[in-house]
């Protein structure tokens, strides 16, 4: 059941309960938080060459780039979430969001390569902040039957963000320089902050506080890597991000100069399967009530695996074409877009 209104004005120590209507808001809020990260993953890829060209530096150097921003997110999840257990998840949500903003408008005017690889580190464990306490407050929250749909509505915007955010990066880039998609993450930062200011109360009481700190959270991480059904969870979930960032990194390469399509037609494929993952998103959020996470987590696997081996039999039989490499990634993208959700809500 979502929690009922209290007038209770929101506060660093107390939990403010919600109507329906004001949960709704707080998913869809927790929801951008959620991906902030991706796009900032993503979207000034299009933008890579001019990049080099700018700042001087090397494809291994600009690339380099997104390397240090995925180790920040790593070291800052692995660091957030323990803390949020003892500190609250405001008291480290404000301050990451506004300084993911700070450090974006540093990239965007960052004149030298070293920089912006030291600066997207930094904004990747501020964007970090988002991603995990976006999902400690849902937990915090809410609980039972809907905790599976809201889980779906968020791992939905994490399975599309990354899959739309060249698409964006590409329309940024038709009217200014790669800094301009910087210039728009630190814009959306900043709403966000401003959004999270009134819209997020602390979710964690102090009676539900642990001082245990980073070392005991890594022992309990430990404990649960012993767990089978968590650990085949955990694995499933790796193994299906691989294959999405795989799809994402040599997409360009595949639909542009092996089938020589326009940029405009290659952003069009990732739409088509962007509204692919939103349509299972949708559907999960409905069959969640009916079936059970197990069944639903084998049937993603079973789509997204079926639609793979479809794309290898043409390759290895009739050779690859432009509408079979579209048609089988649409459905491996609809597979994993259930994946997500199935996955987090077992484990």
């Amino acid at each position: 059941m979502v929690p009922t209104t209290t007038s209770e004005p929101a506060s660093e120590t107390s939990v403010v309960t919600a109507s329906p209507r004001r949960a709704g808001a707080l998913i869809a809020l927790l929801g951008a938080l959620t991906a902030i990260a991706p796009l900032a993953t993503d979207m000034y890829v299009p933008g890579f060459p001019e990049m080099g060209r700018t700042l001087r530096a090397s494809d291994s150097a600009v690339q380099l780039s997104m390397t240090s921003f995925l180790a920040g997110l790593v070291i800052g999840q692995l660091l957030i979430g323990p803390l949020s257990d003892g500190l609250g998840r405001r008291r480290l949500l404000v301050p990451g969001t506004a300084l993911f903003a700070v450090l974006s408008l540093v990239c965007a005017f960052a004149p030298t390569i070293e920089l912006l690889i030291t600066a997207r580190f930094l904004e990747g464990v501020a964007g970090a902040a988002g991603m995990v306490l976006a999902r400690a407050v849902l937990t915090d929250r809410f609980h039972g039957p809907e905790l599976p749909c809201y889980f779906s509505l968020l791992t939905m915007v994490l399975s599309v963000a990354p899959v739309v955010a060249p698409v964006i990066g590409g329309a940024l880039l038709s009217v200014g320089s790669w800094r301009l998609a910087f210039v728009a993450l630190a814009i959306f930062g900043a709403l966000l902050l401003l959004a999270v200011l009134p819209g997020v109360p602390e979710s964690l009481p102090p009676e539900r506080r642990h001082q245990g700190g980073v070392a005991s959270s890594f022992r309990a991480m430990v404990r649960l890597l012993g767990h089978r059904t968590f650990l085949g969870c955990t694995l499933t979930l790796a193994f299906a991000a691989a294959a999405l960032f795989a799809c994402i990194a040599g997409s360009s390469f595949v639909f542009q100069e092996v089938y020589d399509t326009s940029a405009g037609l290659y952003s069009l494929v990732f739409a088509v399967n962007a509204c692919g993952m939103l349509l299972v998103g949708a559907v999960f959020g409905v069959l969640s009530r009916r079936l059970t996470m197990g069944t639903l987590l084998s049937a993603s696997v079973a789509v997204a695996v079926a639609a793979v081996l479809v794309q290898v039999l043409l390759l290895v039989t009739v050779g690859g074409s432009l509408a079979g490499t579209w048609v089988t990634l649409f459905f491996a993208a609809f597979g994993i877009g259930g994946i997500f959700p199935a996955s987090m809500s077992m484990g």
